[in-house]
């Protein structure tokens, strides 16, 4: 907070000091990074970035005025090499604090723009989330429930069949109901695939009802997912976390 005061007002935290405090990534640069519209004396410790910023790419985060996560990962694709670009995206994601339209919306803004180029190419690889762990899925998971006030389930519980017992992910043993989280890493091979299709049959002719839900389906649909599972729950819905 010291050094955007020190820059004067108007000033906010950004690039790489921002994606810190956002939890995109460690802040190895050894400035705080603030952007200003005003020109001043940098003092030491402080990296000073001349740009207007548009209102809806400004917060406030813990008091501290900083760019969006959105406008943060626009202006770090200036200043990291891909890799590490990509990373911070991979962060965000998992952490719920962008998605790909507002940071499309900048693009399309500031079209010339140093780093825009490599931001396209990396949306349009549509890589992002193919390396999201199961755990991080989890989480995201839970953190939907709670947003939305759905019952917790039992987690990493067995499930006997007359196959043999499943370990699920996700269970809610009075509803009969079982959710499956679908990371790329341990379900996008062919061989994979089939064992799940297999082990889907053996629940089903046990009684349970299994949905599976993927990453981008957490990330594009949270309330359609929701609303879906109170359905399923057999509970009238809360209303939507927005």
């Amino acid at each position: 907070m010291a050094a955007v005061l020190a820059a004067g007002p108007g000033a906010v935290l950004s690039h790489r000091s921002a994606a810190a405090l956002w939890q995109l990534g460690p802040d190895h640069h050894r400035d705080v990074e603030v952007t200003t519209i005003r020109p001043s004396h940098p003092r030491p410790g402080m990296g000073i970035h001349l740009a207007a910023l548009a209102s809806d790419e400004i917060t406030m985060v813990d008091g501290i005025p900083v760019t969006t996560a959105a406008r943060t990962l626009f202006d770090l694709a200036a200043v990291l090499p891909r890799q590490w670009l990509e990373r911070a995206m991979h962060e965000a994601e998992v952490r719920r604090r962008w998605d790909a339209t507002g940071l499309q919306v900048l693009i399309d803004r500031y079209p010339g723009r140093r780093g825009t180029r490599t931001l396209r190419q990396v949306l349009a690889a549509g890589e992002l989330g193919r390396t999201i762990t199961k755990s991080e899925l989890e989480l995201l998971f839970l953190a939907l429930l709670t947003d939305n006030e759905l019952p917790r389930p039992q987690t990493n519980h067995m499930v006997a069949t007359t196959v043999r017992p499943y370990e699920c992910d996700l269970v809610w043993p009075a509803a009969r109901l079982i959710v499956e989280l679908d990371g790329y890493e341990t379900h996008g091979t062919r061989k994979r695939v089939e064992e799940d299709r297999a082990r889907d049959r053996a629940l089903t002719i046990a009684g349970w009802r299994v949905i599976r839900v993927t990453w981008r389906q957490l990330r594009d649909a949270p309330h359609e997912l929701a609303r879906d599972l109170w359905k399923l729950l057999g509970r009238a819905p809360v209303a939507i976390a927005s």
